[in-house]
């Protein structure tokens, strides 16, 4: 699995969305009151663009986020830039030339979008709730401010996860941590073959029956993948189906169907592992990692090989006693009908 390169932190990028904020404010789309600096959103429209077409901004009753402001010139105008109340010490404001104060809700992401990403990139992922507000102001700031140039062009909007049918919250006791479940006997990895169970546009009920179900899954195949050998070529057939499903706005659950499918054909394991190994490239199950940490060190395939020798020369006694060294160093040897392995404890 890739991590990311970049952890960005909104107190470590003021600067930059001040930066922005005043950009926006030269290109004419931003005005003063008293309480911060707004953005026009009907001087966005005037440009010809189209504020709000990812959301249902039109049912949404004015005061029922934030708290309405009477200066404002269009109830959906939101804050660039906050003034700090007067009197009163935050534990976090940035002077700014408008005066003391602290950026607005929306601001940040743009900023930092823009700065790693360029001002325009393919992809923005968000929970479903941010469709009605936060992403459409988003775009709004940032076409503004970059002359209607398109600012994403894939918004991905994920559903939200409930917990035995229901939602999850701290005040019901429901709101598990990872330390949670690796106190329960689950790897992180348990949790991802989990979610990937289920489409991102579609709610995902986490129950504990369904997690030990992920993890049975996903060490059944870490074991199968483990017991294959290497391959040149893969299964095309496969590769094409799973590349199809992935590429149908992400349909992980096909796409893990298919994996399974490969599984249980006829294909050789060593075809079979070559392309699931490609597959968790995007799966991100640690496929490739996991097969690695389970390939025996030097001294233990030396020892195995010897073993192997004195089997064939009808020395059980011998072959016997390197079989338990190899178990004192942490690996097991299974003799299989067609020939023996050497395998983690």
């Amino acid at each position: 699995m890739v991590k990311p390169r970049i952890f960005a932190r909104a107190t470590e990028h003021v600067e930059e969305q001040i930066d922005l904020v005043k950009r926006i404010e030269k290109k004419g789309f931003a005005y003063k009151t008293s309480d911060g600096i707004y953005f026009d959103t009907q001087a966005y429209e005037r440009t010809g663009n189209v504020y709000g077409e990812l959301s249902n901004l039109s049912e949404i009753k004015e005061g029922a986020r934030v708290e309405v402001n009477p200066e404002k010139r269009d109830r959906h105008d939101f804050a660039l830039w906050k003034f700090s109340p007067k009197g009163e010490k935050r534990d976090m404001e940035w002077e700014s030339p408008w005066g003391m104060g602290f950026p607005g809700w929306h601001i940040e992401c743009s900023a930092m979008g823009m700065k790693y990403l360029g001002e325009q990139f393919d992809v923005h992922v968000g929970g479903e709730d941010l469709k009605s507000t936060h992403h459409p102001n988003e775009i709004a700031q940032s076409e503004a401010a970059t002359g209607a140039k398109p600012f994403v062009k894939y918004w991905i909007h994920g559903a939200f996860l409930l917990v035995d049918g229901g939602r999850m919250g701290k005040s019901l006791g429901n709101a598990y941590k990872i330390q949670d479940l690796e106190e329960r006997g689950f790897s992180p990895m348990d949790l991802r073959y989990f979610y990937l169970t289920g489409h991102y546009r579609k709610p995902l009920n986490f129950t504990w029956e369904g997690l030990k179900a992920a993890r049975e899954a996903r060490q059944k195949l870490i074991r199968m993948v483990s017991e294959w050998g290497e391959a040149k070529v893969g299964c095309a057939e496969f590769e094409s189906r799973f590349k199809e499903a992935i590429e149908d706005d992400l349909n992980m659950p096909q796409a893990l169907a298919i994996v399974w499918e490969l599984v249980k054909s006829d294909y050789p394991g060593e075809a079979k592992k070559k392309s699931l190994l490609k597959f968790d490239e995007i799966l991100g199950l640690g496929l490739g990692e996991i097969v690695k940490k389970e390939q025996a060190p030097q001294k233990v395939e030396e020892l195995f090989e010897r073993r192997r020798k004195l089997r064939d020369e009808g020395k059980w006694d011998e072959a016997d006693n390197l079989r338990k060294e190899i178990e004192s160093l942490g690996w097991q040897v299974e003799d299989l009908g067609g020939g023996s392995r050497v395998t983690r404890r």
